[in-house]
């Protein structure tokens, strides 16, 4: 099993601490919105690019735990991938830690197979994270938002509230045995359907606000496309 020490500052109880967490197993879940109608909306925006529908509803994917990164820039194979914001939680000891990433996936590839695109790219994730326990109580109220530079152009991906999406414990209870998240285990919460449909960008930009506790989280990272020879 592959594992990785990220380096974080947490942010909580209004203090700032540097936290390093070691990743061992990274889990991605699809398709775990809470309304059926903006979930098949999302799939039937899958379907237009040829991926199938998935198997079951939530699917949690695997994929490497040294896939995470917080590096400012990533590199992928040609110009067929794109960024998705995700809320991100990640079990330790007693306690559970709240972030942002991007599930960016390789979408040529996710049209013959979901679990090997996710395998494909990076995942980028911010290097600030929240406790749950300050969070939970207006879990529904947290908001995520992205934003794409494509053409030269900075414009707003995706955004929604989290009460579009499984709660933290329906979430944890689908996917995992005994419905506690494994201590090392970052689980990516899914996501929202794209403004204007998906497609790549040269930088891709998110963030996780809290309107009660007037706080956010940010990071961004630039897209490297890599030449395909063949």
């Amino acid at each position: 099993m592959s594992a990785c020490d990220i380096a974080f500052t947490l942010d909580a109880g209004g203090k700032q601490t540097p936290l390093t967490l070691t990743v061992r197993q990274a889990v991605i879940a699809g398709w775990t919105g809470r309304d059926p109608v903006a979930r098949d909306k999302h799939i039937a925006e899958l379907e237009a690019l040829g991926i199938a529908r998935p198997a079951s509803t939530p699917i949690y994917y695997r994929v490497a735990a040294r896939r995470l990164t917080t590096a400012s820039a990533i590199e992928v194979s040609g110009s067929n991938s794109s960024g998705e914001v995700e809320f991100v939680l990640i079990g330790a000891p007693g306690r559970i830690f709240v972030g942002v990433g991007s599930d960016h996936t390789d979408r040529k590839v996710e049209t013959y197979g979901v679990t090997v695109s996710k395998q494909m790219c990076d995942k980028p994730v911010a290097p600030t994270l929240w406790d749950l326990a300050e969070v939970k109580g207006h879990w529904d109220q947290l908001l995520l938002r992205s934003y794409a530079v494509i053409g030269g152009e900075r414009v707003l991906y995706q955004e929604g509230k989290l009460d579009g999406m499984l709660g933290v414990d329906d979430l944890i209870a689908r996917g995992f045995d005994g419905g506690k998240l494994p201590d090392g285990c970052a689980v990516f919460g899914g996501t929202f359907a794209a403004k204007g449909g998906i497609r790549p960008a040269s930088r891709f930009e998110f963030e996780m606000e809290d309107p009660v506790l007037k706080r956010s989280i940010r990071h961004g990272y630039d897209v490297i496309e890599l030449p395909v020879f063949g």
